[in-house]
């Protein structure tokens, strides 16, 4: 029979294949997990051009839009606030009672947009946002009118006719210190 020091062994599990399966359990998170990224601003940039094309733009067309070190907006040079600025924007553009100090047509409305170096992120975002917003507006109001529908639910082809026509033009400026001027 059994000897007294013959004990029973106990039973065992095996952790040889523990670090293969942390390894393969690693990489599989690594693979099927989505790193969420910033994509910036989406804007559409002009071509590169060799020599700068001079172009006339009568000043009437332009509204100008600065935001100083101290993130206060002035909009033709006139302090206001950003949640006047996306109908600012809208009626400078459309310029539906035909002002002579506004744009003679939405197609040369150009916003220009300049902003100094210590202006803070949100506030440029801000006052960029209520530029688009009003632009994204206008595109819907215009969908409604001619085709019923919302700018969004649009084909591509009456999407493009509604942007020659009110095309989305923000001119940015180089940042500067307004300060030093």
């Amino acid at each position: 029979m059994f000897k007294k020091n013959e004990r029973r062994k106990h039973a065992e599990i095996g952790t040889g294949s523990v670090a293969d399966i942390a390894f393969l359990l690693l990489i599989f998170f690594l693979v099927a997990t989505t790193i969420d990224t910033d994509k910036g601003i989406q804007a559409k940039l002009p071509p590169y051009e060799e020599e700068p094309v001079d172009m006339i733009i009568h000043n009437r067309n332009v509204l100008s839009v600065l935001i100083n070190a101290n993130d206060e907006l002035l909009v033709e040079s006139e302090n206001d606030e950003i949640s006047n600025l996306k109908e600012r924007t809208k009626e400078f553009v459309l310029n539906p009672n035909e002002k002579e100090n506004l744009s003679m047509n939405p197609v040369n409305a150009v916003v220009s947009l300049k902003s100094d170096r210590g202006t803070s992120y949100n506030a440029y975002i801000q006052v960029y946002n209520e530029l688009r917003a009003a632009y994204n507006e206008i595109h819907d109001e215009i969908a409604m009118q001619r085709y019923g529908k919302s700018y969004d639910d649009l084909d591509f082809e009456f999407k493009k006719d509604i942007r020659s026509d009110f095309p989305l033009v923000i001119s940015e400026a180089e940042p500067t210190d307004f300060a030093e001027k």
